[in-house]
């Protein structure tokens, strides 16, 4: 029994060990390097369609993570903050909610074709000068299994990948390429 004990404790040892390289060699999970432009999301409004408030917070809190998770950007500011105004480097995030269904959980749980949640947003990205960058309208949704607030997150990081496509259109835009290579004219942008 004694060596059963020993051989068991040596066994899972073992395996710990065999683990722990595969730990340390995985790749950082952004894995994108940051740009020096930097993102301002300006809190998400109802527009004409009445929605929870949980809902909205939800959106916000979910868009703001999704965003420095996604790594394209050097700082993600919310909405008034003042450090914001000190960067030369900026996009700036509208986005206006324009479409809201709320399903049932429970109908989600019972059937797959009924109690969907669905939420579709407006998003717009400019410049500080204004200049509009990108426009795109944004679906979250849950359809089968998960509470209501899940559209939020489908959202959020689906908006993310749009944010970084407005990222890819304000490099593009000349007067980023001028800016940054009066900053560093050594620095070659795409």
């Amino acid at each position: 029994m004694m060596r059963q004990n020993l051989l068991f404790a040596l066994l899972v040892t073992i395996a710990g060990f065999s683990a722990v390289p595969q730990l340390v060699a995985q790749p950082h999970p952004a894995g994108r390097v940051k740009t020096s432009t930097s993102i301002e999301v300006k809190m998400i409004k109802a527009g004409e369609v009445s929605v929870p408030a949980e809902f909205q917070v939800a959106l916000y809190e979910n868009l703001l993570q999704e965003i420095e998770t996604k790594g394209g950007f050097q700082a993600v500011y919310r909405d008034g903050d003042r450090s914001a105004k000190n960067n030369s480097n900026l996009v700036l995030m509208d986005a206006t909610i324009t479409g809201f269904q709320e399903g049932s959980e429970m109908a989600r749980q019972v059937t797959t074709v009924k109690g969907a949640t669905k939420i579709v947003v407006h998003c717009q990205f400019t410049d500080t000068k204004g200049t509009i960058l990108l426009q795109r309208d944004v679906e979250g949704k849950v359809r089968f299994f998960g509470d209501n607030l899940k559209a939020t997150q489908d959202f959020a990081k689906k908006a993310a990948g749009v944010a970084d496509d407005a990222l890819s259109a304000y490099r593009t835009n000349p007067e980023y390429r001028s800016a940054a290579q009066q900053q560093s004219p050594s620095v070659a942008l795409p």
